[in-house]
């Protein structure tokens, strides 16, 4: 029995035991995805990269049919996760922002996503909504923001939710979904451009609201033990 993804820290002795604790918790025989998570700070790549790092342990388990895929998930800066891809690891999947907003400021889907669609690499699309972004502009529908992603070159698109309404809207965006056309896109780009300038409706990147590392440092600690 397999559980789709799990997130853990930085080090190899903490890594490894985090996956060993996850195995036993969830009790299954292997994790299908594990991931680095929350890779917001430019010196993230070479932590896990650094002798004794978590990639260690992440290749270790996998060696030994505990996990079977291995990525890394991030919201801060698009440069950081080519960063993480210039360390010559074969990724598995990528895990970052990935909505209208986005196209707009400091973009991941510019900047990221073509390098992982030319590697082959699995493309996770978290923040369909930007943390609820959109809904400031007054501007787009729930509804749109969702098409605007699905219609783009991902492989998952990951929704928080947090009330029957937001699993309602969800389940309406994947069942009525039709591809935007480039015009579409062109001008959806166009009409939320005026609100995608700054950043400043996408907090992850531009504040510390989104950075669990940044109001909880004891748990950046713990993973560097």
């Amino acid at each position: 029995m397999a559980v789709p993804k799990r997130k853990l820290g930085r080090a190899r002795k903490v890594a490894a035991q985090q996956i060993d604790q996850s195995l036993e918790r969830l009790k299954v025989d292997y994790i299908d995805l594990m991931q680095l998570h929350e890779v917001i700070r430019w010196d993230d790549p070479d932590r896990a990269f650094a002798p004794g790092g978590a990639i260690e342990a992440l290749v270790q388990a996998r060696d030994r049919g505990k996990i079977r895929y291995i990525g890394f998930t991030g919201h801060k800066d698009p440069g950081i996760h080519l960063k993480m891809l210039d360390q010559g690891f074969a990724w598995d999947a990528v895990q970052m922002p990935v909505n209208i907003l986005d196209a707009g400021y400091n973009s991941f889907q510019e900047r990221v996503l073509p390098v992982l669609l030319e590697r082959g690499i699995g493309v996770l699309a978290m923040k369909p909504l930007a943390g609820g972004g959109i809904f400031q502009t007054r501007a787009i529908s729930g509804i749109e923001a969702f098409r605007y992603v699905m219609s783009l070159p991902v492989d998952v698109v990951i929704t928080g939710m947090s009330s029957i309404k937001d699993l309602d809207q969800a389940v309406q965006a994947a069942s009525s979904f039709k591809p935007m056309s480039d015009l579409e896109v062109g001008g959806l780009k166009a009409r939320m451009s005026p609100f995608s300038r700054d950043g400043g409706l996408e907090g992850y990147k531009t504040s510390h609201d989104y950075d669990g590392t940044y109001w909880h440092p004891e748990w950046l600690e713990q993973a560097r033990v």
